[in-house]
């Protein structure tokens, strides 16, 4: 088969949550176990650190692999969903599996596709750790996909485990409560395994602390060891000046009391998963990992550069300014509006589209009402129809029409701003994955 061939064969023959839904997810980890052992358990030939949450896992898995990257380490990246190639999933130093791997790996893993009947999520996850086995990786950074306790990554046995944060998304999968979502996500603390938490909130921190107690897991709250004390940010990169209060209870902590990281992911709401990365690298380095401050400011300046992380607060145009960013629940809203807050712009046009089992009305409810919309859809089976999004959005005061390409959307967008407006495209992981840069028709 030809690289497409095989892309097209996982596609069609394996059930994918991010084109079906819940229909896609299985309640154990038997086909993953399954997997592992017909590939001969390759996730035990390197260390891992795991990272879970509601939003901010990607973004804090990249800044972490970045890390690891500039102190001389070989690392693997799993992250998901992708964007333009399926190979974005699976990086070693910043550089994708090559096509031949994915190629022979689908030939090799054919028997036991047709015995077990997996998820795609399943064999992506088996080809990730088999390519870094092959590769002999130092370490590899493993997000999650969705949940923690029963997610296909949940069979390694991490370094350390992060959560980033807890908000409301996939409430039918994993519970409609704070605390019940909490609790799948906990499912990645492992016994007498440290465990960040980037993210404090009233209605988990019990939560996640008996979990940790449970299993004697050392278990750090970010908020308690680092403060921001001052915050500058601009349309490439963002300054953010940190006081460690508890400086005393670190062991040879990396830096001084009070310093100031740039980070190239810009945006305030990148603060809490730079906290929880910071406190990570900090147990990481008492661990044994030769990770230093001087490296670690330099791995955070260029985490787009090592990893090829994209939509994250993205600017793709200046003038006017488009923005990619992927945010699509009520807390990634809340994060993005809090960022607005801190630049300027003139007049503000949304782009966006959005799945039908997310909380559309919430969303848009959220949004400004001062902004200029320009609703469409992604084409995966999972998405919200353009019109009746147009729908929901008018009805609330979010006026806008559709369109039914983002691409077409863009370029109405372009052609209606001004050059000191502001052009976002959000709403939906999907619907990023659909602009297309290799050609801009405005």
């Amino acid at each position: 088969m030809s690289y497409q061939d095989t892309i097209d064969y996982l596609y069609s023959r394996l059930p994918m949550f991010s084109r079906i839904g819940a229909a896609a997810i299985k309640n154990n980890l038997d086909n993953t176990i399954s997997i592992c052992t017909h590939l001969g358990n390759p996730q035990k030939k390197f260390k891992t650190i795991h990272v879970a949450g509601t939003n901010g896992k990607g973004s804090t898995s990249h800044m972490l692999a970045s890390i690891f990257q500039e102190a001389g380490y070989k690392t693997g990246l799993y992250t998901s969903p992708h964007l333009y190639d399926f190979r974005e999933r699976i990086k070693v130093n910043g550089q994708m599996c090559p096509q031949d791997f994915v190629i022979d790996f689908t030939n090799k893993i054919k028997p036991c596709i047709e015995k077990i009947e997996p998820s795609f999520f399943e064999i992506t996850v088996g080809m990730a750790f088999d390519y870094f086995a092959q590769k002999n990786c130092d370490i590899a950074i493993i997000e999650t996909g969705l949940g923690g306790r029963l997610d296909s990554t949940n069979v390694i046995e991490p370094e350390l485990s992060i959560i980033t944060n807890i908000g409301w998304d996939h409430m039918a999968l994993l519970g409609n409560t704070l605390p019940a979502i909490a609790t799948e996500k906990a499912g990645i603390i492992k016994k007498e395994t440290p465990v960040v938490i980037s993210e404090m909130i009233p209605e988990t921190k019990l939560v996640f602390e008996q979990k940790a107690n449970e299993l004697n897991a050392p278990i750090y709250f970010a908020e308690k060891f680092l403060e921001l004390q001052t915050f500058q940010n601009n349309w490439h990169s963002a300054l953010f000046e940190f006081n460690q209060p508890l400086i005393h209870y670190l062991d040879a902590p990396l830096f001084p009391k009070s310093f100031t990281i740039e980070c190239d992911l810009p945006g305030k709401y990148q603060l809490k998963n730079l906290k929880g990365v910071l406190v990570a690298a900090q147990l990481l380095s008492t661990m044994g990992w030769k990770l230093n401050a001087k490296k670690v400011l330099k791995a955070l300046l260029h985490v787009k550069k090592n990893t090829g992380l994209m939509g994250r607060w993205e600017c793709i145009q200046n003038s006017p300014r488009i923005i990619l960013d992927v945010a699509h629940n009520e807390n990634g809203i809340h994060a993005l509006l809090e960022q607005l807050e801190t630049i300027h712009y003139n007049q503000l046009h949304i782009i966006t589209g959005m799945v039908k089992d997310k909380d559309v009305d919430t969303v848009l409810k959220l949004l400004p009402t001062s902004a200029k919309y320009y609703y469409t859809q992604s084409h995966i089976p999972r998405a919200l129809a353009a019109n009746e999004l147009a729908d929901k959005g008018n009805a609330v005061g979010r006026l806008g029409l559709f369109y039914e390409d983002v691409n077409l959307a863009l370029a109405e967008a372009n052609k209606n701003a001004n050059p000191k407006d502001l052009i976002l495209v959000i709403g939906s992981v999907f619907l990023v994955a659909e602009v297309n840069r290799a050609y801009h028709p405005f």
